[in-house]
């Protein structure tokens, strides 16, 4: 299953904002993970209704990572922005095997099976140990070591 930008792009905001211990900007987002502006302000947007991050209006606002969205899962973020669609649209294209196909049951369950997986893990998991301060460097000034 290949997961659309929009769901990419938000497992990665979620990351970089539970790894921050401070608020940040759209605008730091979007540079700091080499993505478009305006679709981080849409995923910030969904993230916020999801209740992954708070956002804060005005000249000291910004993003955070919610109190206890590291509680949800990533599983949860997925279907947030994949929906619960099958992986194949059987009707759309008005299949002939529909009668007798055996692929779209096994199908289903390979889906289940890999958002049961992702059900499995915190977004708090994602940044534990060494990818915290990791994520914490991208986009940032670069240091001599």
């Amino acid at each position: 299953m290949k997961l659309n930008r929009s769901t990419d792009m938000a497992l990665r905001i979620a990351m970089l904002t539970a790894a921050s211990p401070a608020r940040t900007t759209v605008d730091e987002l979007a540079t700091r993970l080499a993505l478009p502006r305006s679709h981080v302000a849409k995923v910030v947007q969904r993230l916020q209704r999801l209740g992954a991050l708070v956002t804060v209006r005005g000249r000291s606002g910004g993003v955070a990572f919610a109190e206890h969205a590291g509680e949800l899962t990533v599983g949860q973020v997925v279907r947030a922005f994949e929906g619960d669609g099958e992986v194949v649209a059987c009707e759309q294209s008005a299949c002939p095997l529909v009668p007798g196909c055996r692929l779209r049951g096994e199908l289903r369950r390979a889906q289940a099976a890999f958002l049961d997986v992702l059900d499995g893990v915190r977004l708090s998991d994602l940044v534990g140990g060494a990818a915290g301060p990791l994520l914490l460097q991208l986009g940032g000034p670069a240091t001599d070591t």
